[in-house]
């Protein structure tokens, strides 16, 4: 039985360490337009980090929110760390909005003028970051309920 709460209480840790890597990826760039040139051979970014929209805002509170059910699985119970899967999915949610809306990068338009110019939107380091932390969130609160090691 003590094994199975110190495996447990490893999950818990991990939901703090997914959480708070979430939590730091909502002040990491999402997205951006980026402008290239061949002609100058060179490129121009503006990136837009997760905090500056109220989706990344969202995030940020769901990691924050998973650092608080980690702890709580690692100092009281370990099976209460299987709550943060609440707020990790609800941050996957929330960055599957923040490509989707109208207002984020899908939306925008690309232009191409053959290899005098081209501007895109693209899609950051930030957001993949945030995705896979979240995800690990809720795999790991899931494992919490599940395994027994």
């Amino acid at each position: 039985m003590a094994e199975a709460r110190a495996g447990s209480r490893s999950y818990a840790a991990g939901i703090t360490l997914a959480g708070a890597v979430l939590a730091l990826c909502a002040v990491l760039p999402w997205s951006g337009v980026r402008a290239s040139s061949a002609v100058i051979g060179g490129a121009i970014t503006s990136d837009t980090r997760g905090i500056d929209d109220l989706l990344g805002v969202y995030a940020l509170l769901a990691g924050v929110a998973a650092i608080g059910c980690g702890i709580t699985g690692m100092l009281a119970r370990p099976r209460l760390a299987a709550v943060a899967a609440v707020p990790g999915a609800l941050a996957m949610l929330a960055l599957v909005m923040f490509v989707s809306s109208p207002r984020g990068p899908a939306d925008r338009v690309s232009l191409d003028v053959g290899e005098l110019l081209s501007v895109e939107p693209v899609i950051r380091y930030g957001w993949y970051a945030a995705l896979a932390s979240a995800f690990a969130v809720v795999l790991l609160a899931v494992l919490t309920l599940v395994r027994r090691v």
